[in-house]
């Protein structure tokens, strides 16, 4: 059954992955695996305010064990339908713990308050140790050191263990009676909730439960023990673990390029596969340089926004970032390699790949914390920590950090910032074409590019021949089926671009004038543009060319869509013209070179650029067949 784990506080960094395997671990070991537990890791103003509603003790504390069942010492309930199958609920006190786990062992400390609130669900009480000794007690749930030898009252509130004395009349914030839910026969719901005014602290501690743990091993019971930390614990017979990659690019590079950097991350867990298993993490759009629009907060992005998730799954398993967080536990990345090149460059003669660890080349962008966690941007999430930073220096194609990987870390989740320093693995060959196709847009982006070239364009994918397949896997199309709407597409990159590639980027005169030339060639009377360029150009364009189409969304369209959504839609559009031609060496051309590829255009009418006035030779795009 499930195992929720509730964070309710942030004043001690708390990693919930290792806490989960613990207390699934205990509650295997204590027979109780089947029965749902609630864990609620809480601060110092949680636990005062419970420990004073139900102990009189407005103090914090270490643990409160609220069980839902009155049990014998050790006796396990006797459910007669589903809700009775909830054990309780376990408070811990994080912040008390943490100043009194010895030598610093936050994760040992919790593991074994969490044990002690589990025996307390389970019907094992005590004040003193006399008590606890004359009870038929589990071996794992031994009192702890400091359970005072003297008096006081058993209840079903633990006291905080040295110098909290027990209170009278403590009692379970939920309490389930003799009847459990409508749905068994003969009997009615009954539930209490003793304080109605304590009902919000009650919810802290109830989360949906939706994700079932994963399956503990099952451990005999003298395996665990007060004082035991998980690491100590037999290793488990269980499934095989999953290993997160993560991975980052300079911030900088674009929205195309990340998407060039994905093929490559992707052919890299192809190869961890064969050894282990592995998920990717996609890493969140956001603060792109050239997402520009003003007012419109573009931070945390998950990838179904702009792509089809089932479709990427096709190709190798991945995961949101959101994702991730659920299934570790907490935000939290185990392991940070920072790639880089080499200090010394790449010496003329033959290419030799290589990867070692470095010292740092460049300043790093993450910093400790006065917890010694590493704080950085991790695409918005500013909750995130790092537990480990060290630098890579590497020349060559992505799969050669798989040894890294597999052998020089164990540790669950890795990060790979810099992520563009990776060359393609088999750049235009089949693994790259596989993973490229299964790159599908978000099927609402494709439906607003559909029906904007229907309505002004004139073009369906049954008069153009552009028949699509939702499984990407299926769709093997002949080079040179498809034809294309009645226009020409466009790409037009302007803006910062235009400054590092002057004689290969037209102006805009020059870029009109072989529209117009193109337009009279293919016997075509409208051109749609997809361009950055600012608003007096796109003026001077409109006077110069009438002819001219332009999604231009609404500012209710572009809070929906954001910068990256217009994108794909302005590419989609491009990608089903009866012609297209693009910037010299623009990613973003490239990806509508690749979308028309896909879609089964003749390469002549794909592979095509605009040349700048000044330049001697204007050689064209390579084509890239597609393979499959």
């Amino acid at each position: 059954m499930s195992l929720v784990i509730r964070n309710a506080q942030r004043s001690v960094p708390l990693r919930r992955a290792p806490l989960r395997r613990a207390v699934s671990a205990l509650r295997a070991a204590l027979g109780a695996s089947r029965f749902d537990v609630a864990l609620v890791c809480a601060g110092d103003g949680l636990m005062r305010r419970l420990n004073g509603a139900y102990r009189q003790r407005p103090e914090p504390t270490d643990v409160l064990s609220f069980p839902a069942h009155r049990l014998a010492a050790g006796e396990l309930p006797r459910p007669r339908c589903r809700h009775e199958y909830h054990l309780g609920d376990v408070f811990l006190g994080v912040e008390y713990i943490a100043r009194h786990s010895p030598g610093g062992d936050l994760e040992g400390a919790l593991t074994v308050t969490a044990a002690h609130g589990l025996c307390h669900l389970l019907g094992y009480q005590h004040n003193t140790k006399s008590e606890w000794q004359q009870q038929p007690i589990s071996p794992l749930c031994s009192p702890p050191a400091d359970v005072p030898e003297g008096g006081g009252d058993p209840g079903e509130a633990e006291p905080a263990h040295g110098h909290q004395p027990p209170a009278p009349d403590r009692r379970p914030l939920l309490r389930v009676g003799p009847g459990c839910c409508r749905s068994c026969p003969g009997r009615g719901a009954v539930m209490a909730v003793h304080d109605p005014n304590l009902l919000l602290l009650l919810l802290l501690g109830l989360a949906v439960l939706a994700h079932p743990p994963p399956t503990a091993a099952q451990l005999p019971p003298a395996a665990l023990r007060a004082g035991h930390t998980i690491t100590s614990l037999p290793a488990a017979a269980a499934a095989p673990r999953t290993r997160y990659l993560l991975y980052d690019v300079n911030p900088p590079e674009g929205f195309n390029l990340r998407r060039d950097v994905y093929i490559r991350i992707a052919s890299l867990l192809k190869t961890l596969l064969k050894s282990e298993n592995w998920v990717l993490v996609l890493p969140p759009w956001g603060r792109l340089y050239h997402w520009q629009s003003p007012d419109i907060l573009q931070v945390r992005i998950p990838w179904s926004e702009f792509f089809d998730i089932p479709s990427l799954n096709r190709n190798i398993p991945v995961i949101e970032y959101e994702q991730f967080l659920a299934e570790s536990g907490g935000p939290f990345i185990e392991q940070i390699y920072v790639l880089q090149s080499y200090a010394e460059g790449w010496k003329e003669g033959t290419w030799e790949e290589k990867i070692d660890e470095r010292p740092c080349i460049d300043q790093l962008m993450y910093s400790k914390d006065k917890y010694e966690y590493y704080r950085g941007w991790f695409w918005g999430y500013e909750e995130t920590r790092g537990l480990s930073v060290s630098c890579l220096s590497v020349q060559g194609s992505a799969s050669i950090v798989a040894p890294i990987l597999l052998k020089n870390t164990s540790a669950q989740s890795v990060m790979l910032d810099r992520a563009e320093n990776l060359l393609h693995d088999h750049y235009g060959g089949k693994d790259y074409w596989n993973t490229r196709r299964s790159m599908v847009f978000a099927k609402h982006l494709r439906v607003v590019g559909d029906e904007f070239r229907n309505k002004y364009l004139q073009s369906t994918d049954k008069a153009d021949r552009t028949h699509y397949n939702e499984d990407w896997t299926q769709m093997k199309v002949k080079t040179g089926t498809a034809l294309g709407g009645p226009y020409l597409g466009v790409h037009l990159r302007r803006k910062d671009f235009i400054w590092g590639h002057r004689e290969d980027v037209p102006s805009l005169q020059g870029a009109v004038k072989k529209i117009r030339s193109l337009l009279e060639a293919h016997k075509l009377e409208k051109v749609f543009i997809a361009t950055d360029a600012v608003e007096e150009e796109i003026e001077l364009l409109k006077k110069l060319l009438p002819e001219m189409v332009r999604f231009e969304p609404s500012w209710k369209e572009l809070e929906l869509y954001k910068d990256g959504g217009l994108a794909v839609i302005d590419q989609w559009i491009c990608a089903h013209a009866r012609y297209f031609i693009g910037t010299s060496v623009s990613t973003f051309s490239f990806r509508i070179h690749e979308e028309r590829e896909i879609l089964g255009f003749d390469p002549k009418t794909t592979y095509n650029r605009f040349c700048g006035e000044k330049e001697k030779n204007c050689e064209q795009p390579t084509h890239w067949k597609i393979v499959y």
